[in-house]
This record gives C-alpha cells, structure tokens and sequence, in this order.
C-alpha cells in the first residue's frame, strides 16, 4: 500500500475543466472546493404485490421516512440491521434509485444535484462488476477512455491512470487478470480496490460505496476501509453502507447514521454515538464493539436494552413476542432522536444550506451529457468485448474449433455427393442439416446481453456510454467473431468435401446464407434474451421457437401440402428461408439421371432427373427472385429482431 502522503486527487488545474464532462463552472467550483451533501425529508414509498393474477392485491410499502442529515468531506458510514434502508438511502442520495414514490431534497452545497451527478460523483457496487477476461490496467483503461473527454491526450489518461494505481496500490498485480470462474485472477481485496479504481478516474470529489466489505475477510475489510480513510483526508466527502463493521473500522468514521426499519435513529459525529446512547439509558459494555452494540440495541438484543425494559416495565412485559416490541422500541428511538440536540442542530444546518435553492428541484435525473462521442464509444465497447472473447477460450476458440471438427465430420459422413437419384436425398439432407446447425449454433447468442446485465447497468448509469453505442459495440464483436467466422469456417470445411456445385458463385450464394441464418437466428436469440436475467429462460425460449421452424423448413413436410389455415406459418420460419435459398442455389441446373438426355425424353412424372423438377415439386421459385427474396427476408427479420432488442435494452429499468 502507498503512503498517507500519497496524492490521488489531481489539482484541478491539470484537469483543464475536462475532468468532469458536461459541468458548467459554478458546479465545477463545487466539486473542487469538497462537496457537502445534504438530504431533507427522504421518504421512499414502493408499491408490493401479493397474490396470484386476479387475487392479487398492491400495497404501499415505506422504505425511508422522513430522513435528514449531512455528509461533509470525510468518511460518512451509514449503519443498520438488514433491511433498515441503508442501500436504499445511499442508492437515492446517488440519484441512482428509482424517483417513482421518492420525495425529499438533496443538495451539494446547498445547491440541487446537476444533471450529471451520476457521472461526476462514485459509485462503488456491492458485488463487484468488472471484466474478469481484461487485467486490472484494462479496466481503468476503458473507464478512462469512456468517461475522460477526448479532449485530454493518452499520455494524460494514461498518467492519471498510473497516479491511481500507484495509490491504491495496485501496482504489482497491474498487468494481472481481475479473474473469472474459469480464470484465476487478483485477490478479493484487489479486485474491491479496482472496483474503487475505475470511480477514482474522474476523481470525484463524492464517492458512494455499497457495503465495500461485502465478501472480504477481516483485515482485507480493514485494509480497504483505511485506503478510504486516506482518501477522506484528502477532501474528498465518502459516503458507504456498512452492516456490521468491527472496531478498528468503526472508529475511522466521521460521521454515523443509524436506520432502523427506515426511520433515522442517530446521525452525527461517530465519536459521539455512544454517549448519546448512554443518555438514552443504553450503556454499552466494556469491550464490546460499538457498532455490534448500536445493532444489538436497534434489534432489541442488547443486554442494556433488557435491562431498561425490566427497570421501565417490569419483568412480565419480557413474555411478549419479540415483533411486538420490537416496533415500540424503534419508534421511541427515532422519537428521543427527534427530541435531540443533534436533530435541532442538523436542521438549523440544513435551513442555512437550503436557504438559496428553496424553490429549486433536484434535477439529478435529467438527461446525461456525455464526455465522448458515439463512435468512441462503439470502438472502446467492441474492443473490450473482442478482448474478452478472445479471454475466453470456453466461448470463442471452443466454438471456431467444435464448427471446424463438425464441418470435417459432415464431410465425411456426405463425402463427394453423386449425380444419382440418391444425391438428391443425401443434397436435401446435408442442406437441412447445415442450416438447422447455423440456428441452433446462434443460441449462444442469448447470453451477450444477459451476462453482462449487472456490468451494463452500473455503466450506463454512471455516464460510461449511451444504450446505442452498447448495442452496437457488443454486436458488432459478436457478429463478425462468433457468427461470421464459423459460417465462413464451416463453408469452407464442407463445400469441397461435400462436391457440390464447383462453380464460384455457387460457393459465396452458400456463405452468404449461411451467414444471413446465423445473424437472423442471433437476431431472434437477442430479442428474446434482452433484459432477461436467467439464460435458461430465454434458451428454453429459443429451443422451443427453432422446433416449430424446422417443421415448416420444408423437408420434413411438403409446404404446398400444408392446410391454408397454418400455412402462413412458414413465413415465420427462418430455416425455411435457409433452406430454400440453399436448395435453389445447389439443385438449379443439376442432371440426376446419369446417360438420359432430358431434353430429348419426358421423364415420368414421378421421376426426378433435374433439379428443376425437385425445385418445382418443393414449390420453390426458379427465378433469380426465387432466391434472393429469402436473403431479403433474412435480413428483413435480422433487422425486425434487432429493433426488437434494441428497444427491450433501452427501456429495461435500470434504476434499483
């Protein structure tokens, strides 16, 4: 670890007013100057559903009740049991919770969040959401190259870059994997560091973090909590969640809140919290840590609250189930708080604070302003997802493999077709066979944006990239690794192998379709898959849609026989336009009876000697229309599903 003396915080002046994208100069001034964040009469009201379909019943939940408080520079914690409302507090003074039944004010130096706060400001996650495939420096990379404007040079990137490597330190484990399930990569405590690291790049001088202890053993919790404290020392206001911290955690805070059941027990000066307790009667044992004793007390498990109710109420009142008094005892909590010279004094605070913006609004839910364009962002997302494909040999190099051993496998099962009635089966079978493959192939496709759905959000949400530049980004890298290349791979494999048409336009008409299939069937697999937070589902899905397609393919049943009432069906089918196109590239101009001339002889009309007639008794047009309209219905449902996709992605919810 670096020195106390260590400077993470950049002066601003090597920022060029280019740190903080899209701020004017007034909120600039706000975010150097160390940012006092103020919050009056939070309340968070979300709506529960109970029941089954017409007995469902909705009620009103409330999460948060009329919350007040300060965090100033320095290492703000707030404090309760499960469910008291800690991360739903951190997540609204975030502006990162939904606004639909939030209301109360929050304010930075008395003036309303802007509109980019969620960009400016840090936000650390509970569960760390990183690329395990790229190292730790990649990480900060992309997180730089995203939300640094273009308008500072890689050398300044890369500098900062350095400077909070250096400070977290990092430095030996820089060029180190973060790690998969399938890779070994940094330690816990590492990878809690570089989690911190990618906020840390625009140097916020407001850095919210969600119980950054959450998977860590003691002394790494330790260690990672006094990179923070360092951190506060040096201007910067530390907002964090917090369950159960010991000691020598506890007594970095600099300031407490306590939440129990959404209502605010205690907020103020860490080193105060237990005298005020004392006062309220609960005295806390030698030796016992504070922070398990203000939890013990909120819960009613305390030996100082036992003690108290014997001596207020008698021993009879202790036979009472425990969720019987246990809503008295916050009540009366949150009522002496109230009564308390740290409330007075956190509202006469809070009317000085506000006092200039009293008919503002918060406005940190506006639209965000981006620090880079577009196309940046479409080239640093395709990168990073080229990287991690290629990082993950299971996926890509597996997949390009199986097509290559698959291909040589068909080619030798339909090795060197011949000119014979028997060819016609065994050509009809190799097609069907190489597009249904194409279909069922691309249902790896559902996981692209199910995957990632964690690591997309916190993104997103922090101003990385706009939903168009993901979408585009992340299909570009799946489309041309894991959709085209195989399909050319597998053409190549079995064209030869299989003797078909030796002609040269023949050969690219088959990629070609090949290539339409997998992007039309991935098309499919997104647009189901988007927004999705199980693969199964969407696989099942899948699996079930790709059944009922092959059935109207038209090998296993003759499409002009299908009833009218289901045969518009097949319109939907894309193996059908696979096949057909497939069919009528390889069958047209074909002889299957060997020494016959059919132009001279009527063959019976049973008997099928060209691929004209098996075309024609498929019900496949022999024009040049006959063809290409599938490929136009290909790319038609491809850009159909893709929308489709793209919209399920931009009106996903992405607030908590």
């Amino acid at each position: 670890m670096s020195s106390s003396n260590d400077q993470v915080f950049i002066p601003m002046s090597q920022r060029k007013n280019n740190g903080l994208p899209g701020m004017t100069a007034n909120n600039l001034k706000m975010f150097t100057e160390g940012a006092v964040l103020s919050f009056r009469d939070i309340c968070y009201r979300v709506q529960v559903k109970s029941g089954f379909l017409l007995g469902s019943k909705t009620a009103q939940k409330e999460i948060l009740m009329n919350v007040n408080g300060i965090m100033r520079p320095g290492l703000n914690a707030i404090l309760g049991p499960t469910g008291g409302g800690k991360s739903s507090l951190l997540d609204i003074l975030a502006a990162r919770k939904d606004p639909q039944g939030l209301s109360g004010d929050v304010l930075i130096n008395g003036a309303p969040r802007p509109a980019n706060f969620k960009c400016n400001s840090g936000y650390v996650v509970q569960d760390d959401v990183l690329m395990g495939t790229l190292t730790v420096r990649e990480n900060l990379q992309f997180s730089a190259a995203l939300r640094l404007p273009t308008t500072m040079t890689n050398h300044e990137k890369n500098e900062r870059i350095n400077i909070v490597i250096q400070e977290l330190g990092l430095t030996e484990v820089a060029d180190s994997k973060v790690g998969t399930q399938f890779i070994r990569g940094v330690s816990g405590g590492e990878r809690k560091r570089t989690s911190i690291g990618m906020e840390l790049i625009t140097d916020p001088s407001i850095l919210f973090l969600d119980e950054p202890t959450t998977g860590l053993d003691s002394s790494t919790a330790n260690a990672v909590l006094l990179l923070l404290k360092r951190m506060s020392k040096q201007g910067r206001t530390i907002i964090l969640s917090i369950h159960q911290p010991r000691y020598s955690i506890f007594k970095l805070f600099d300031s407490l809140t306590l939440l129990a059941s959404g209502r605010l027990v205690f907020h103020g000066p860490a080193h105060e919290a237990l005298g005020y307790f004392a006062s309220a009667g609960y005295h806390c044992e030698p030796y016992n840590n504070p922070a398990d004793f203000f939890l013990d007390v909120i819960n009613g498990d305390s030996s100082a609250v036992v003690l108290t109710r014997e001596i207020e109420v008698g021993k009879a009142k202790e036979t009472e189930e425990p969720s019987k008094r246990d809503k008295p005892l916050i009540d009366k909590l949150a009522e002496f708080y109230i009564n308390s010279t740290f409330f007075k004094k956190i509202n006469t605070e809070l009317d000085q604070l506000s006092e200039v913006q009293k008919k503002k609004k918060s406005d940190g839910f506006e639209e965000i302003i981006y620090a880079t364009s577009f196309c940046h962002q479409v080239r640093w997302i395709s990168r990073r997802s080229f990287k991690n494909l290629l990082g993950n040999p299971q996926t890509s190099i597996a997949q390009i493999m199986v097509t290559l051993f698959l291909g040589l496998v068909i080619g030798a099962i339909f090795y060197d077709l011949k000119n014979d009635p028997r060819g016609i089966q065994n050509r009809a079978g190799v097609l069907f066979f190489l597009t249904t493959n194409q279909c069922f192939s691309s249902v790896s496709s559902v996981e692209l944006f199910v995957v990632e759905k964690k690591l997309f959000m916190h993104e997103y949400i922090s101003g990385y990239y706009r939903v168009s530049s993901y979408f585009f980004g992340k299909l570009l890298s799946d489309f041309l690794l894991m959709r085209m290349l195989p399909s050319i791979i597998f053409t190549c494999t079995t064209y030869f192998l299989l003797g078909l048409k030796p002609v040269v336009e023949a050969f690219f008409i088959m990629m070609l379709t090949l290539i339409m299939v997998a992007y039309s069937s991935s098309s499919m697999a997104l647009a189901i898959a988007a927004g999705q937070s199980v693969v199964s589902i969407a696989t099942l899905l899948m699996t079930i849609s790709f059944v009922f397609m092959m059935i109207f393919s038209g090998l296993l049943v003759n499409l002009t026989t299908v009833v009218p009432w289901l045969s518009w069906l097949q319109y939907f089918s894309i193996p059908r336009y696979g096949y057909t196109a497939l069919q009528h590239n390889e069958f047209l101009g074909q002889n299957f009876c060997p020494g016959l001339n059919v132009t001279a002889n009527n063959t019976c009309s049973f008997a099928i000697c060209t691929g004209e007639e098996f075309l024609i008794n498929q019900g496949i047009d022999l024009s040049s229309w006959g063809l290409w309209k599938n490929h136009v219905a290909l790319a038609c449902m491809t850009v159909i599903f893709l929308t489709i996709a793209y919209l399920k992605l931009l009106f996903l919810k992405k607030f908590s």
